[in-house]
């Protein structure tokens, strides 16, 4: 007899539970998900500031994102604030 994992198993059902599943997303796709610029999504993951997933066996690096590391990623990033007094002058300022 096989014991099924207790992590794995609903104990309210006789069906085992369905793992949550995470859609991989192209570097366009994942831009368009953030509605960023192909460029920012493809720096952010160089810089390390979204995780992404590199593809081996090619020239060139392609990258693969998580839906859910996107999620997490713009969930944590510090909101942009606005100063509330300009930091120059009307007077001062030339254009």
């Amino acid at each position: 007899m096989c014991a099924i994992p207790t992590a794995d198993f609903d104990h309210r059902s006789t069906e085992p539970r369905e793992a949550p599943t995470s859609t991989w997303l192209t570097a366009r796709e994942a831009a368009q998900y953030l509605k960023l610029r192909v460029r920012t999504v493809l720096l952010w993951a160089r810089q390390g500031k979204v995780k992404a997933y590199a593809l081996t066996g090619t020239q060139r690096r392609v990258w693969r994102f998580l839906q859910v590391d996107l999620d997490a990623a713009v969930m944590h990033r510090k909101p942009v604030v606005g100063s509330v007094q300009p930091s120059v002058l009307a007077k001062e300022r030339r254009i």
